[in-house]
């Protein structure tokens, strides 16, 4: 297939050499010359494990090319809008410029494909209803060019595998039958390695796939908070919340993922996609039916707050002139995305009332320098922890969760510790002389 990825961020540029990867002949566009120049040289504009190495294999093969004209697109088939959909500045809605500015770019260049009948695909997180806007912005046009709805289920740190081997696959078809079968006919084609491979294959209509992506996110959102919210009552009555969540998860009902207390989730997805959620079922008169999500929001910001009362308590009352070292900045592992990252929120809330804050993480350190200036930066635990009156942990990398207290206790000015993701050995970090604090645990 000729398939061209509209958006050449995360998802765009993962899907892109994924996609020539497995035998397709890839465009990749944007509008950032930066990125794409970098692309074209199989520089990684961010951090995922193995990406990079499909990124230069696929250009090495010659399968794989990135551009800024959309001119380009026109002997391609297949339109893959990999775009951004963030939260709207002034409100809780999902942002849809990037979506509709890249469908209106490539309009003028749809149905000029010499292989036959043109299909714009949305992977792109969007409000219910939006494909079905789009379908009509491509009537209105005059654009024979078929719609389709494809959401993706990416795990930052596991992109590449995801879209190479996902769990699932969803197609949102036309509603008339014969535009339906076509539409399908094509993603079968693009996602043929899959299928052979027994990946199961959900279809539905436009809202339904808008609503599978959104759905998901708020459940595993959910479970998060509900989890959060339990080490809330833990913590009030000196139960184990690590006890709890491995005695409800061997039910499987219920399943162990998702249900380790801790700062709570962020990223560029789980936030914004329930605030999205309930802003679109407001507007659909459907607001009641999620109003649980704002407690689960609510629950989510509340533990950051509650790591920084934590970190007031043990260091006496007040941060004016406390050295502190944060142990990361993403907002999980193997990743250099910072956004709404509660390790970085944390830290800034700290240097905010007046203490000394360091941070350091594998990845995000130049991200950090750029996106928070008030806060130093530090090239590992060490040198973040040498004089630190408190340490805490916030992302769980790897190498963090293979510490050595007794080592670490050397370089610090007191040794309190937050672990605020429970990965550590609290035993461990005891006997080695920490006052050592985790989320909901004794």
């Amino acid at each position: 297939m000729r398939i061209t990825t509209v958006g050449c961020g995360y998802l765009g540029a993962v899907y892109a050499a994924s996609m020539a990867s497995i035998g397709h002949e890839v465009l990749g566009l944007d509008v950032d010359q930066k990125k794409i120049d970098d692309l074209k040289k199989g520089i990684a504009p961010f951090h995922e494990p193995g990406f990079e190495k499909v990124l230069t294999e696929a250009l090495a093969s010659g399968r794989l090319r990135f551009s800024t004209d959309y001119a380009d697109a026109a002997d391609y088939q297949v339109h893959v809008i990999c775009v951004g959909t963030p939260q709207q500045i002034n409100g809780s809605g999902a942002d849809l410029t990037y979506v509709h500015a890249a469908v209106d770019a490539l309009i003028p260049h749809l149905d000029k494909c010499p292989d036959g009948r043109s299909l714009l695909v949305g992977r792109s997180t969007v409000p219910v209803g939006t494909a079905q806007i789009l379908a009509q912005k491509l009537k209105d046009a005059g654009t024979d060019t078929l719609l389709a709805w494809n959401p993706e289920f990416l795990r930052e740190g596991f992109a590449v595998k995801d879209t190479l081997y996902p769990d699932r696959i969803v197609y949102g078809l036309p509603d008339a039958g014969a535009e339906a079968a076509e539409a399908k006919a094509l993603l079968d084609e693009v996602y043929e390695p899959m299928l052979k491979a027994d990946t199961p294959l959900v279809t539905g209509n436009y809202p339904t796939a808008e609503l599978v992506k959104v759905s998901a996110n708020s459940f595993l959102a959910t479970k998060i908070s509900f989890i959060n919210a339990v080490a809330e009552v833990c913590e009030a009555t000196g139960g184990d919340v690590s006890v709890i969540a491995e005695a409800i998860g061997l039910d499987d009902r219920i399943g162990p993922k998702f249900l380790r207390a801790g700062v709570g989730f962020g990223g560029g997805c789980l936030p914004k996609d329930i605030r999205a959620f309930m802003a679109r079922a407001g507007e659909l008169g459907a607001g009641e039916a999620l109003s649980f999500l704002r407690e689960v929001d609510m629950v989510n910001n509340r533990r950051r707050d509650h790591v920084v009362n934590l970190s007031r308590e043990m260091l006496g009352g007040s941060f004016t002139g406390k050295k502190i070292a944060v142990l990361g900045a993403a907002f999980k592992p193997d990743s250099d995305d910072t956004r709404q990252s509660p390790a970085l929120s944390v830290a800034s809330k700290l240097s905010g009332r007046g203490a000394d804050v360091t941070v350091t993480d594998p990845a995000a350190n130049e991200r950090v320098k750029t996106e928070r200036p008030n806060l130093k930066v530090a090239k590992d635990a060490f040198e973040a922890a040498k004089d630190a009156e408190l340490v805490l942990l916030l992302t769980e990398w790897d190498e963090f969760k293979q510490l050595d207290p007794v080592a670490l206790k050397e370089v610090v000015a007191e040794a309190r510790f937050i672990d605020g993701r429970n990965v550590l050995n609290p035993a461990a970090w005891r006997e080695a002389g920490w006052d050592y604090r985790s989320m909901g645990r004794p």
